[in-house]
């Protein structure tokens, strides 16, 4: 018998979902309504209730939503319309108005862990709808094996799709939400095996330090390290962990702060956190490490409980800004009780983040004293085969070029010249409501000019571009948009705004986000020369990565170590697919030469 193959009986799932207003006279309603009172009474049920917010007639409708599960759809709506009204004011809230609509999804199959995998699967993909701005259950419940578990994607489609019959506003095609940030960094993700079993050590371990005053490692937090190349799952294991901590009775109020030190990643993570109410009492519950730091060495400022940290390779190792001190990681591990770090050290990328081995490893030393370091290896983020993966990480981290290998999942292609590299992203991110949607976009390593705080000869109608030849497109954050849109961008990451198709990203852009397919431009900073992968600094005008800078009381040179960290970065980006251009012609030569006949874009 062939063991990787499901037992299970092949199942027809076809749900009915019933949708009547969310009052008092809901019961007689759904009696009126339903086609199959015993399938919505008497089996269990999956359930979302959304209020739509009163906005100007022309205004994106938006929504607070709730999602709940119960064996007794009756008696659970009875208790949120009489008794949690009395403990909660957004139950008060949805009482009260008129819009609010409850949506009632039964199925014959149905059973208790069924229904709570498609409850926290709602969750999943509601939180990255655009219109629903508030989700008010924060629970995660993702099950392990049961009957019909191996069938589940199959039956959650089922679901969606009889929902967006019914609200096509509220759910959205499928795929073009899992493009969404917000999705791909979601805490309702269902973790692997590894994740889970960090997960539980961390919050041990979290546990163990909090009931327990003494302090550890003489007046410093608790370190727990979790590490992992890029794509690995740390982002889903940490937005799991913060979700989950902040609701937690384990941590006291607003003892509990996720800290990231890039744009982009903050745009989403507080995106996350307001739409799950976790910043209700707390607007910096996300915030960058200089913010924390500032505000919590003030005097009778008290420790947080837990840090968590995500891209901590990001954090600063001298002063800068509005930072005065010399190690945001050492000022923060004064500053809680526990801190958890996300690390990898082929993501540092400039000077000012910069640590060397020494300091690395004596990082890892800390954590490992007391069992603290979990490492994933699993890759989440690309569809790709392990022989894909390991040549990319030979690409950048060995600089070596091997054949481009045969992969059915991933698309894996060199480009002739960076335009026919761009029309194929603009069809791809055409895509919407396909398999996979939407959300490719160009990339480049910093080897064009660009001066965030001025335009070209002081000429507002100019920008800083990267060209190659006859052809050009400008870097990011650059496209003028209309005022409506402007104000929308401010809740969107750079990827996810419509104009930027017609930019080019780097790695300050789109570093711990995921595209579905990248076209990437690898400029004069990465050269092939005697069979091997070669970087020259004096290409690049990533001033931040190649300028020296003073470490353990010597100026040192650590520009190549930063190419090849940005390098790595952006040839992980894609989910799906990958297109590359080298504009350095022996490396262009070698790629073309890896592609063999069937890996170049375009002729087959």
């Amino acid at each position: 018998m062939d063991e990787t193959k499901s037992i299970e009986p092949a199942i027809d799932v076809k749900p009915i979902v019933d949708v009547v207003p969310y009052n008092v006279d809901y019961k007689k309603a759904l009696e009126e309504k339903s086609g199959d009172d015993e399938l919505i009474f008497e089996y269990p049920t999956v359930y979302v209730i959304a209020d739509k917010q009163d906005k100007k007639k022309d205004a994106v409708p938006q929504f607070t939503a709730y999602v709940g599960e119960t064996s007794d759809i009756s008696q659970r709506t009875r208790q949120h319309l009489d008794s949690d009204t009395k403990i909660r004011d957004d139950w008060q809230q949805l009482k009260d108005s008129d819009n609010a609509e409850m949506m009632v999804i039964g199925d014959h199959y149905f059973n208790k862990s069924l229904t709570l995998d498609i409850e926290n699967r709602l969750m999943m993909y509601l939180l990255g709808v655009d219109h629903i701005k508030h989700l008010n259950n924060r629970r995660t419940n993702p099950q392990r094996k049961y009957f019909m578990s191996d069938q589940f994607d199959q039956i959650f489609t089922s679901v969606w799709s009889e929902l967006r019959k019914k609200k096509p506003e509220l759910f959205p095609v499928q795929s073009d939400v899992e493009s969404s940030a917000i999705f791909k960094a979601s805490p309702f993700h269902a973790l692997n095996e590894k994740q889970l079993e960090g997960k539980n050590k961390i919050f041990n371990r979290v546990e163990q330090v909090l009931i327990n005053t003494k302090q550890v490692d003489n007046q410093e937090a608790a370190v727990i390290f979790i590490a992992g190349q890029a794509g690995t799952g740390k982002t889903v294991l940490l937005s799991n962990l913060f979700n989950d901590l902040v609701n937690s009775n384990l941590t006291g109020d607003n003892a509990v702060n996720l800290l990231v030190n890039h744009d982009q990643q903050l745009i989403v993570y507080k995106q996350i956190a307001h739409k799950l109410g976790l910043d209700r009492d707390n607007d910096d519950v996300v915030c960058k490490p200089t913010r924390f730091i500032n505000e919590h060495q003030k005097p009778g400022a008290r420790k947080a409980d837990v840090i968590l940290v995500d891209e901590a390779h990001l954090l600063w190792t001298h002063g800068k800004q509005s930072y005065r001190g010399q190690n945001q990681l050492q000022d923060l591990l004064k500053l809680a009780k526990v801190v958890i770090i996300v690390f990898d050290k082929y993501q540092i990328l400039t000077t000012d983040e910069y640590l060397d081995d020494e300091e690395i490893n004596r990082l890892e030393r800390v954590a490992s004293r007391t069992g603290n370091t979990i490492t994933l290896k699993d890759q989440e983020r690309m569809d790709a085969s392990v022989e894909t993966i390991d040549w990319l990480h030979d690409f950048a981290i060995n600089q070596q070029l091997g054949l481009i290998p045969d992969d059915d999942r991933y698309e894996l292609k060199v480009a002739r010249n960076p335009a026919t590299m761009y029309q194929k992203i603009k069809v791809l991110d055409q895509q919407k409501g396909k398999n996979p949607a939407s959300l490719a976009r160009m990339l480049a390593t910093f080897d064009w000019k660009f001066v965030s705080a001025k335009r070209p000869d002081g000429d507002r109608d100019k920008t800083w571009n990267v060209t190659v030849g006859d052809w050009s497109l400008p870097w990011n954050l650059q496209l003028k948009v209309p005022r409506k849109q402007k104000k929308k961008n401010q809740t969107l990451a750079w990827a996810e705004q419509s104009q930027t198709i017609d930019e080019i990203g780097s790695t300050y852009t789109i570093q711990g986000f995921d595209l579905n397919y990248a076209g990437l431009i690898i400029g004069p900073s990465v050269t092939y020369r005697d069979g091997k992968i070669v970087f020259n600094p004096s290409a690049s005008m990533n001033k931040r990565a190649t300028n020296k800078r003073t470490w353990k009381g010597e100026k040192i040179d650590v520009a190549k170590e930063l190419l090849r960290n940005e390098l790595n970065v952006l040839l992980t980006r894609g989910v799906h697919g990958l297109f590359i251009y080298a504009v350095d012609e022996e490396l262009q030569q070698a790629l073309l030469a890896a592609a063999g006949t069937t890996h170049i874009l375009g002729e087959n």
